[in-house]
């Protein structure tokens, strides 16, 4: 590289160029510890959230993290029975977006898509037709739908009857700084029913809400979705 060229590099570092590479750190810090989102390109947790979903993620609901790690500078809480969050596959270090059903010291058990914490069924009651009808007419009739209460917290969940799936498994006990997650889509989840349990340190954080929606396609925006609260 001859002078002229290591004049204006030098030039642009002291000018603008350092500036540039102060915000960019300070922008990916921010949505490495603080707040970030995630695009859904899968149907796990239907009817909860869509294909074309961009869901906001707040890293900050748990814990503090060290920027582009997982090591936790400080803690305040942790995940509930019930919350949706955003964690690393312990199988591949994917990230991806599940229910917690189970807490550490928690017994979970299903037989034939019933869920049993601590020996205790799960009620299921009928699900709003507001909240399937946004799932494909198509689909609706090969799937099951109900309202799903965990911890007295209602969320939907769907079943598809006559895809093979691991409806019935357990009784297993959670152990210590793990969590078990499924998705709502109970016959079209990879989940800890096939990855095992998630340890505490591979949970990045809670996603609260649909930021913007798009069809499958990508393309025709679901305005009634936008800003829409997550169950």
């Amino acid at each position: 590289m001859n002078k002229k060229w290591k004049r204006r590099l030098l030039l642009f570092y002291r000018g603008w160029g350092f500036s540039l590479i102060i915000a960019i750190l300070i922008a990916t810090s921010f949505k490495s510890a603080i707040a970030d989102w995630n695009d859904i390109p899968s149907g796990s947790m239907k009817p909860t959230i869509l294909i074309g979903d961009r869901i906001f993620v707040n890293k900050l609901a748990y814990d503090l993290k060290l920027p582009y790690t997982t090591w936790h500078l400080a803690q305040w809480a942790d995940p509930e029975r019930g919350d949706i969050v955003v964690f690393y596959s312990p199988n591949d270090g994917k990230r991806l977006v599940k229910r917690v059903v189970g807490l550490p010291g928690d017994t979970i058990a299903m037989h034939k898509n019933q869920l049993f914490i601590d020996g205790i069924g799960i009620k299921y009651e009928p699900l709003d037709n507001e909240v399937i009808n946004q799932i494909a007419p198509a689909r609706q009739s090969h799937h099951l739908f109900f309202s799903e209460n965990i911890a007295g917290k209602k969320h939907p969940v769907m079943f598809a009857s006559s895809r093979p799936s691991l409806h019935s498994f357990g009784p297993v006990t959670v152990p210590k700084g793990k969590y078990f997650m499924l998705g709502d889509n109970r016959d079209n989840s990879a989940d800890s029913r096939f990855f095992g349990f998630v340890d505490r340190k591979l949970i990045v954080g809670k996603a609260s809400a649909v930021v913007i929606s798009r069809d499958e396609s990508f393309f025709h925006p679901r305005w009634n979705r936008f800003f829409q609260t997550l169950m």
